[in-house]
């Protein structure tokens, strides 16, 4: 029996991939959450096979939160089920260590199979994502600049964002003006747009 943390903060995306999973035989889900704070204290208790995480997730984002799994609880794997089908999103669940990678959008029965497959060890990812990722553009920011933006499109201004990184605000700014600059954007505001839809953020 493959036993399932599932981490989705939609309740009835979440009912509905339980509802799922209990059609299945051989797997069964031991624990429900739906913020990314849930994640490590749920898997520390229910000691699953496979968490089935969400990329966007209140509090802590899910590939913070797979991180943490395989640093701390290595016997547990990941399986990242997201609606964000963008490489950079691929390749930051990648550099993660995720076992897999699936879309939201995916028929019902390849999550039960990408569930199986995670379990055993293998890297299960959709194909074609797995081809754009492989042919798209690495990512030209610093993780502190990446940190900086993700701050900023959080609605942080700079002080705020100096303060919070222990960084002075003249320092901020200056990070703020170097990514503008890489990503060859207008502005800050054009910045995230790029940012989002290349999935850095």
């Amino acid at each position: 029996m493959i036993k399932v943390l599932i981490a989705e903060d939609m309740h009835m995306v979440r009912g509905a991939l339980v509802a799922l999973l209990k059609l299945e035989s051989d797997i069964e889900v031991v624990a429900e959450v739906w913020s990314g704070n849930e994640i490590m204290p749920a898997a520390r208790a229910h000691h699953p096979d496979v968490a089935v995480i969400d990329i966007d997730l209140p509090g802590k984002d899910g590939l913070t939160a797979a991180s943490e799994i395989h640093e701390q609880l290595p016997e547990c794997r990941t399986l990242i089920l997201t609606s964000l089908g963008r490489p950079g999103t691929l390749r930051r669940a990648l550099a993660a260590r995720v076992g897999g990678f699936l879309l939201k959008d995916a028929p019902a029965e390849k999550l039960a199979n990408a569930i199986r497959g995670v379990a055993i060890g293998r890297r299960v990812v959709d194909g074609d994502l797995a081809l754009a990722a492989w042919d798209s553009a690495d990512c030209p920011l610093t993780g502190r600049e990446i940190e900086v933006l993700r701050m900023a499109a959080d609605g942080a201004n700079a002080v705020e964002i100096a303060a919070h990184l222990y960084l002075s605000t003249g320092t901020v700014r200056n990070y703020l003006t170097t990514i503008v600059n890489k990503l060859n954007a207008r502005n800050r505001v054009d910045a995230i747009r790029i940012a989002k839809e290349a999935g850095w953020l």
